[in-house]
């Protein structure tokens, strides 16, 4: 079974349709309620064990709804927003519990940040909503090794066996995944401003038309 893009089937495009209550969407909404359970259990209860159950699941769930949405026909306009929009903001909130706990730095934080906040400045500048781009491969990539990394690194906290090893395994991850992140952020970046300039120019197009309409019927 493929790592990504599980579920699909040769030779039948993706369909979306505008459908809201779906499964996957469902399985979406389950996944970010996960991250204030994660951070009580982090910040409250000191309970990394439950805390590493919880990711655990969050993680299954995001590979979970993407095999259902592709496998039984349910993907939707609002699943291609809402899905990746709650894995950027879940892992966000986890990165900041972890700061917050000590078990991670600043930086890795705004590691995390500063290409989101450059892209969403982009995407506000030219589309004032939304960007509308497909996931890349680079970005799928990047969202798997954040979420094997992630609890790794809260694993390695619990006095069990091996943690110094789970330290240094979940570090790979989260270095690979960081990397992976800032390519795809630039790939993004360029993405929107190619598509941004393009729908510019289509509306300077119109209203050129519009206006050149507008003089021939006053004359």
């Amino acid at each position: 079974m493929r790592m990504f893009g599980a579920g699909s089937r040769p030779g039948r495009p993706p369909v979306s349709r505008d459908q809201v209550l779906t499964v996957p969407n469902v399985l979406t909404v389950v996944r970010f309620m996960g991250v204030p359970l994660f951070m009580w259990l982090v910040l409250g209860a000191r309970e990394y064990g439950w805390a590493v159950l919880v990711l655990g699941v969050m993680g299954c769930t995001d590979w979970v709804d993407g095999y259902v949405a592709r496998r039984f026909d349910q993907m939707s306009e609002l699943g291609r927003v809402l899905d990746p929009a709650a894995d950027r903001l879940a892992l966000l909130a986890v990165a900041l519990t972890l700061v917050l706990a000590g078990v991670v730095q600043w930086w890795y934080l705004m590691a995390l940040v500063v290409p989101d906040i450059i892209l969403g400045t982009a995407s506000l500048f030219y589309f004032r909503n939304h960007p509308d781009l497909p996931v890349s491969r680079v970005g799928k990539v990047r969202t798997a090794l954040l979420l094997v990394g992630t609890p790794l690194l809260v694993l390695s906290k619990l006095p069990i066996g091996g943690a110094a090893a789970y330290l240094v395994l979940a570090w790979v991850f989260l270095a690979l995944g960081l990397l992976g992140h800032w390519i795809a952020g630039y790939n993004y970046f360029w993405a929107i401003v190619r598509k941004g300039r393009g729908v510019r120019s289509g509306r300077r197009a119109e209203d050129d038309g519009d206006a050149r309409g507008s003089g021939e019927v006053r004359r």
